[in-house]
């Protein structure tokens, strides 16, 4: 797990695994800084945008752990070599009871200046251009960050199995190849 975020397969996925990264780190991982110009993944690779999530997905992240989360994992296509990635996914490890008592998601907004921290799907919105409807938290910070208690996500696998946030999000969703995911830490 302490291995350096690596660079894409050939089907420019993150190598199947956990990599544990720092914003710093992840700053200067081929995430944000891009494979570099012999790469087939290079073109016209936006790495202002990349960085500007990456400081979206921090400010998040500091709240979790102002709150006492410590496992964040960030995913999504910004974790795939896709030049412009429209947001960054991700979820979290924490206890059922802070979510289904409400806990969780106030003290987060009594942190977050927007308070846009939740998970009712009666908050969607919808945004121009995108079929599906977006949390409040997409809305301010293009990044959705997810509980996880291991209940199930939505999605399923190749044969039709619901899958947990730690299955889901090492797949890729269109083919269900494995793919790396980023372990945040302080």
């Amino acid at each position: 797990m302490d291995q350096p975020v690596p660079n894409f397969t050939k089907e420019g996925l993150l190598p199947p695994g956990d990599y544990k990264a720092t914003f710093g780190e992840l700053r200067e991982s081929i995430l944000v800084e891009g494979p570099g110009p012999e790469s087939v993944w290079n073109e016209e690779w936006d790495a202002e945008w990349r960085e500007h999530l990456t400081r979206q997905a921090e400010t998040m992240c500091t709240q979790l752990w102002q709150v006492g989360i410590e496992d964040i994992y960030l995913d999504g296509s910004f974790t795939e070599a896709k030049a412009h990635p429209n947001d960054i996914d991700g979820y979290f490890e924490c206890d059922a009871r802070r979510v289904a008592t409400g806990e969780l998601q106030r003290k987060l907004n009594q942190i977050d200046p927007k308070k846009c921290w939740t998970w009712d799907p009666e908050e969607r919105r919808a945004y121009r251009g995108y079929a599906k409807k977006q949390l409040p938290m997409w809305h301010a910070y293009r990044i959705e960050l997810y509980p996880h208690y291991d209940q199930f996500t939505g999605i399923t696998d190749e044969h039709g199995n619901p899958l947990t946030f730690p299955a889901a999000f090492r797949k890729r969703r269109r083919d269900d190849e494995p793919k790396g995911i980023v372990k945040v830490v302080p």
